[in-house]
């Protein structure tokens, strides 16, 4: 509860959600020494699995969490997404999400929301009480929506996101410190503001601790040289958790969740390689390193992460399969891809998902034909240049996964049984009383 709310004795229901990027169930349930917090929080409220959407990737999964809705309505698929009627690619920005946002929503129904370091949401909101856009926004000063916003952040050397960079280096050690500095001055952000401001709801992401699984889950899960730095890292975490729950009255309810899993990361597969192995992509010259730069006699190709496009007449700009051969050439290309094997001889792909079963909406015209779900260890890259090899190893030991993310909260009666992304804003709107329309969202309310 903020300091207004407690000069003017308002009892109106609170929500306080706390998203932790990335951060997988059986890491919690495993380690609930490390997890004391949100283990309590579990025993005492409720707690359990959240099912990601297809594709599992933070530029997708926000979105979507924040909406209720699939990429069909939101607009956005991944980190990159294509141009309509174009082989232009952009990376998409809160700017490009189509559906309405959970804390519009609240600010329509005349209650206040404070918005901090969510990814995707760059440019800030100003119809809204306050925000500061989180991963992709390119500085500080144009990520706030005010300027007492930005002077407080700066005050605690707030960073927008980790210095990934540091993560490539084989001794990890400024990687962590800056992973913990980064992870400290969000704590110290949302708890000044958690104080100070005049909230209905307060939604806050933690996206460290994304950064941390990319590059030190493979030490977790191998008991390797940064394991107990990986486990430290999630203490502190927790403690920030159990501190900001316990700054809360009993009309505010705690709502912890992350938005995909993680797991260990072995192999990074390169998708538009294997197609072109395989005959289906081509390109105009050798320099090419972008998705304009296929030739008239690509079949298909790949953006990240495992979306795959059939280069379809009347579609693509220079499409050359034919709509009649549409279904044919999925099928043929779907055999090849379940045909994919890694070095260690393991099937690639765990699940494939065709488009039209996933996404659906106004934005549908950019959406992939085939999704793959890669089986734990294969990470599905789609870079266009650069790659010579269909299997490589990069500087993570970490990778997303579709299950194992999930949702704690302060309120016992939330069922979680079949849980998923698009069932968060209409919890929370129901929580907070705010009136909605059902059919608006792909999911339903869990309270």
């Amino acid at each position: 509860m903020g300091l207004f709310d407690r000069l003017r004795g308002d009892d109106d229901e609170r929500v306080v959600f706390l998203g932790i990027d990335g951060v997988p169930l059986d890491l919690v349930e495993e380690h609930p020494d490390v997890f004391a917090n949100l283990t309590d929080i579990r025993k005492t409220g409720s707690g359990g699995r959240l099912e990601s959407i297809v594709p599992p990737e933070s530029s997708a999964c926000w979105p979507s969490l924040t909406t209720g809705v699939n990429p069909g309505e939101t607009g956005v698929y991944g980190f990159q997404d294509r141009e309509v009627d174009s082989y232009e690619t952009y990376v998409p920005l809160g700017r490009h999400v189509k559906a309405t946002r959970l804390w519009d929503r609240v600010t329509d129904a005349g209650r206040d929301a404070t918005v901090l370091n969510v990814p995707v949401t760059f440019p800030p909101s100003t119809r809204i009480q306050r925000m500061a856009s989180g991963f992709l926004s390119p500085d500080l000063d144009s990520a706030t929506s005010d300027d007492e916003l930005r002077e407080t952040l700066e005050r605690f050397d707030y960073q927008i996101d980790v210095n990934a960079k540091l993560g490539h280096d084989d001794d990890k050690t400024d990687f962590i410190e800056n992973a913990h500095a980064t992870l400290d001055a969000r704590y110290e952000a949302f708890s000044h503001y958690l104080d100070q401001d005049d909230w209905d709801l307060f939604f806050g992401v933690f996206m460290s601790t994304d950064r941390v699984n990319h590059f030190l889950f493979g030490d977790y899960a191998t008991d390797g040289e940064y394991k107990a730095e990986f486990l430290e890292f999630y203490r502190t975490l927790d403690e920030y958790i159990g501190e900001i729950r316990d700054s809360l009255d009993e009309n505010t309810t705690l709502v912890v969740a992350s938005d995909h899993g993680f797991t260990h990361l072995n192999w990074e597969v390169n998708c538009n390689q294997f197609l072109a192995a395989e005959g289906w992509l081509s390109y105009a010259d050798d320099d090419h390193d972008a998705l304009t730069d296929i030739d008239d006699d690509a079949r298909a190709y790949s953006l990240i992460p495992g979306r795959f496009y059939l280069n379809l007449e009347g579609r693509e700009p220079e499409g050359v399969v034919p709509e009649d051969e549409y279904e044919a050439t999925r099928e043929e290309l779907i055999a090849d891809l379940e045909s994919l094997t890694g070095p260690d001889g393991r099937q690639v792909c765990k699940r494939i998902v065709k488009g039209e079963t996933v996404f659906d909406g106004d934005h549908d015209d950019i959406a992939p034909d085939l999704v793959v779900i890669p089986a734990d260890g294969f990470d599905l890259k789609s870079g266009f240049s650069g790659k010579e090899a269909v299997f490589t190893e990069g500087p993570r030991n970490g990778m997303h996964k579709f299950e194992n993310s999930l949702l704690y909260a302060t309120d016992p009666e939330i069922d979680l049984t079949d849980a998923n992304l698009f069932d968060v804003t209409p919890t929370i709107l129901d929580l907070l009383d705010v009136e909605y329309d059902s059919v608006e969202f792909d999911g339903s309310t869990l309270a």
